[in-house]
């Protein structure tokens, strides 16, 4: 039978270690079955497991390394049943848990811990996506995210998110959790809500207000929202109140369009790396069509306003684009591109996008109300929407601004 060591290394990064410990490996005639190496600010920390087929002078080996290469290093011997705790659990699904905020207080990794623990989850590994604190002790300029890689068998995945949620709510940090599949680095497809979503305003909102029916509209707009309105019903009534509205109004409204925190830049890497980008919104055509004109998406689908002689009749051209036609729409536009729908993401805030939300491989709530939070898979709402781009699994280092 095999006899399996766990190499530990630590001591002051320097050229050369490696190559000196693989020699001691090879000299030892060990088998390299996992490796996993760090350096911080200057300090390695490796580790690595091995088998031997026959006796050997490892130990000896590494040891004698250790003391050229000025290096700590242990032979810590696995036993069988160590090694097979360590196999079946390798084995076992993985979860990706996403810490993000504009800054990440040390207190919520004690919280974490628990959480996972009370799951029965073991962290594998910990890293960082965004980019390093300044030296002034400034915020990363796009936010802290942290990613934890978590193990674990039997999960109940929707009890997990929904303390997750609430724990995140009270440290001001949003936790998002996702299974780790081949998709998430291969998605093809990102679907967006528009008003409140890929811009700061809720543009019917807007049309009411320079309309002189601003309250009226947006008291209907808000319970829309919050679901507590049929949308369809809710649309037509609000439409109404918009006959007779000047058609230059929409142009001035569409030159002022507040763009979202990070719309952007997160457009300009999405196009970067391949993805096909689509506005799916409730909304109007006549905005949706500035903002691909402004940012490049490569389709939109939104209401279209009917006017004539030069103002808003107060109708719109069916179909309504409500809940169910955005799920309909995204699942269409990935088949007809080829695509799967676990390599589909929806973003949106409102709860006329939960179907799409749902619908979708990555579904996310960005700033959305709390309903919304609740029901949606993952939630956004303290950093810019081009956080979108740590839940996809990039680095900062691989992004553009």
């Amino acid at each position: 039978m095999a006899t399996r060591y766990l190499i530990r290394a630590t001591g002051v990064a320097r050229p050369g270690q490696l190559a000196g410990l693989g020699n001691a490996l090879a000299a030892g005639r060990a088998r390299l079955l996992d490796i996993n190496q760090s350096v911080t600010f200057g300090m390695l920390s490796l580790e690595m497991l091995v088998g031997l087929d026959q006796d050997s002078a490892l130990e000896a080996a590494l040891s004698e390394a250790g003391d050229t290469l000025g290096l700590d290093v242990q032979a810590i011997a696995v036993s069988g049943d160590d090694y097979q705790r360590w196999s079946e659990q390798a084995s076992q699904p993985r979860l990706i848990l996403s810490l993000l905020a504009p800054k990440l207080p040390a207190g919520i990794l004690a919280e974490v811990g628990s959480l996972t623990a009370e799951f029965g989850l073991t962290v594998e590994l910990i890293h960082r996506l965004s980019g390093r604190e300044a030296l002034e002790g400034d915020s990363p300029a796009n936010g802290a995210c942290v990613e934890c890689w978590l193990r674990g068998s039997d999960v109940e995945l929707e009890a997990l998110r929904e303390k997750a949620l609430a724990l995140g709510a009270q440290h001001g940090v949003d936790i998002a959790i996702q299974e780790d599949t081949i998709w998430r680095r291969h998605r093809r497809l990102v679907c967006f809500d528009m008003d409140s979503t890929l811009i700061k305003t809720e543009v019917i909102d807007e049309l009411a207000r320079r309309h002189g029916v601003g309250d009226e509209v947006a008291d209907v707009t808000e319970r829309a929202m919050r679901g507590e309105l049929d949308f369809q019903e809710s649309f037509r009534e609000r439409m109404s109140k918009l006959a007779g509205l000047e058609e230059s109004v929409l142009k001035e409204i569409a030159a002022e369009l507040p763009l979202m925190d990070g719309v952007e830049r997160l457009m300009a890497n999405l196009k970067r790396f391949g993805y096909r980008t689509v506005i799916l919104s409730g909304g109007f055509t006549y905005f949706a069509r500035h903002l691909q004109e402004k940012l490049g998406f490569d389709e939109i689908h939104a209401n279209e306003l009917v006017i004539e002689n030069g103002k808003v009749t107060g109708d719109v051209k069916e179909p309504i684009v409500d809940a169910q036609r955005k799920a309909d729409l995204l699942e269409q536009i990935a088949l007809r591109e080829g695509f799967t729908l676990e390599q589909t993401i929806a973003v949106g805030d409102g709860a006329n996008d939960l179907k799409m939300l749902a619908k979708a491989g990555l579904g996310i709530a960005f700033r959305a109300k709390p309903m919304v939070r609740a029901q949606a898979r993952q939630a956004i709402s303290t950093l810019g929407i081009d956080a979108v781009l740590y839940l996809i699994g990039y680095r900062e280092a691989d992004l553009i601004e």
